[in-house]
């Protein structure tokens, strides 16, 4: 099961393109000035299979997303359920593209299956002392936009470059 509270099918905030993002509910930090905080409670949302949301997800996925994003809350409180929900849309559309955002560092879920599956971390608790509005795709000067798979291989961070023309700015 997961505990999901919203799903968004356009935004364009969220990761590069027009994307359908799922806000998964819960998180454990509590940061200052934080941009969800009713997804804050690990009880709150609601509560389906795995196999529920993916299917739920790729009926929204049209020609015109880039991809799909999670949010949250922190979708890594949740690493088993969303290794499920990915690897049952990895199944049906190997091709597209996931970005997943978390208050954990890239060191700290590095070695969590799901990583093998997502396309790109942005990493990092929100810090309000680095909050910046003009950054694309974080909050705060200390999160990182990763690209997960050359990191996985390389065996440290590679920051995903930010091609202005794909970024939709």
């Amino acid at each position: 099961m997961i505990r999901y509270a919203d799903v968004m099918s356009d935004s364009i905030v969220d990761g590069s393109g027009i994307r359908v993002v799922a806000f998964l509910q819960g998180c454990p930090r509590r940061c200052e000035g934080c941009h969800n905080p009713s997804l804050l409670p690990v009880e709150g949302g609601t509560e389906v299979t795995e196999k529920e949301l993916a299917k739920m997800l790729l009926k929204k996925l049209t020609a015109k997303h880039a991809g799909l994003s999670f949010s949250g809350g922190d979708p890594l409180m949740q690493p088993e359920a969303l290794y499920k929900v990915i690897s049952f849309i990895r199944n049906r559309r190997p091709e597209v593209n996931i970005w997943v955002y978390s208050g954990y560092t890239f060191e700290e879920v590095k070695d969590l299956p799901v990583m093998g599956l997502i396309d790109v971390l942005v990493d990092g608790p929100f810090n309000l002392e680095e909050k910046d509005i003009s950054l694309i795709f974080k909050g705060s000067r200390n999160q990182r936009i990763i690209d997960v798979p050359s990191s996985l291989a390389k065996g440290n961070i590679v920051e995903f470059s930010l091609d202005k023309s794909v970024a939709n700015i």
